[in-house]
């Protein structure tokens, strides 16, 4: 993505400042624009909101230089004021020169207007970048905000040169009423963990089928036996030796699969400084030295596996680090659900049952807009069918 296409794209974009429905509409390339108790005011009138919606995270997200114009994600966030001058709507949204770091895959669509000679990028995008996380995305205090906001997202879309606009993960009521604007709608699976007030770890292990239910202490006997012993440490507690060392494992597990980490030191260490009391680091050592450790997101009631990292191999270490103690978290501070993340249905053998995800997808040219319309249509004949067949496998006990 050129610079003269990003330098016409804001220009047009701020022409969008006019008074829609009684909003003043404003773009602004960054959250400080805005504003910390602003934004976050608005945030927590939102239904279900989530850690990774705040401020600090998304701050930290471009400040660290992790989400910005040189990596791909330029901040084009829509905010909305009523005739007070007060927030009453906002919209997380980015101008994106590819398709990395978004995990609701598109790269099809990009290669079928390579092949026509068009250009899919830039694209618009409203996402927590790097998080596949369900939650709101269109944020507003009231409906006549939001119906605003979804209005002025349409008028923006069509007035610049984006070829399209993707808006990932927002909740059911959102979806659907992107469908109502003319998004089409794309869903997909994760895996979430359900806690029905279990006492310990093993009052949940004793819901499981037995097969389930001994692989996993088998796991777990096979990180005791390779001398492996691990602690938790609360976000207030991590000191800056533990985010070095926790950054190393994230960029070594990286470079094992010959990809480039998305997030740096400096973003790990911000989050630590602004939000740790959603945070737990899980450490794993041997021998006295650590080496592997996985970092969670959490609130008083979903806890969120983020991310994860190690500088040697132990076998079943991972499910021991990101899975078995986080979940034993949950049981102790009566957290009710554990998404797990992207994809990974070996998470049903540890608990974790299907949950569709939704997005939403505009694109510009009329015969494209059809063609993904008509293969969604396709692929969700196909997600429903896979839900079926995994509910068939539920990993529970009958009755349980």
């Amino acid at each position: 993505m050129g610079v003269q296409v990003e330098e016409s794209l804001i220009h047009r974009s701020q022409q969008l400042t006019e008074v829609i429905l009684n909003y003043r509409t404003h773009i602004v390339s960054s959250l400080s624009e805005i504003g910390q108790a602003d934004w976050d005011t608005l945030v927590a009138q939102q239904q279900a909101p989530n850690p990774f919606l705040s401020f600090a995270f998304l701050h930290a997200l471009h400040e660290s230089g992790s989400a910005t114009p040189e990596t791909g994600w330029q901040p084009q966030y829509i905010a909305l004021y009523d005739k007070d001058e007060r927030l009453a709507a906002a919209l997380p949204l980015y101008v994106k020169g590819h398709s990395y770091g978004e995990y609701v895959f598109d790269w099809a669509w990009a290669n079928a207007y390579q092949e026509h000679g068009l250009d899919y990028y830039p694209k618009l995008l409203s996402a927590i970048p790097f998080t596949p996380v369900s939650g709101p995305r269109l944020l507003a205090r009231d409906a006549d905000a939001r119906a605003a906001l979804v209005d002025v997202l349409v008028k923006t879309q069509k007035a610049t040169e984006v070829s399209s606009t993707h808006v990932l993960f927002p909740p059911d009521e959102q979806a659907k009423q992107l469908a109502d604007a003319g998004f089409l709608l794309r869903s997909g699976v994760q895996f979430h963990w359900m806690n029905a007030g279990y006492a310990t770890f093993d009052e949940f292990l004793a819901t499981l089928e037995q097969k389930k239910r001994k692989n996993i202490r088998a796991e777990r006997r096979k990180v005791r036996e390779a001398g492996v012993t691990l602690r938790r440490v609360r976000g207030p507690d991590i000191t800056d030796e533990e985010w070095r060392f926790f950054a190393r494992c994230y960029r070594n597990t990286y470079s094992a699969h010959f990809s480039k980490p998305y997030l740096n030191l400096d973003f790990f260490r911000r989050i630590g400084k602004t939000m740790p009391d959603n945070l737990l680091l899980v450490i794993a050592e041997r021998d006295g030295h650590p080496i592997a450790a996985s970092l969670v997101v959490h609130d008083k009631t979903t806890l969120y596996g983020r991310y994860w990292g190690a500088l040697e191999h132990v076998p079943c270490l991972h499910f021991e680090t990101a899975y078995y103690q986080p979940l034993e978290f949950c049981i102790e501070q009566g957290i009710q659900v554990f998404e797990g993340g992207a994809q990974g249905e070996h998470k049903m053998a540890r608990g974790f049952l299907p949950t569709r995800t939704w997005s939403a997808h505009w694109l510009a040219h009329p015969s494209f807009a059809d063609a993904v319309e008509r293969f969604l249509e396709r692929e969700a004949g196909g997600i429903d069918d896979y839900i079926d067949e995994l509910n068939d496998r539920n990993p529970f006990r009958t009755g349980s």
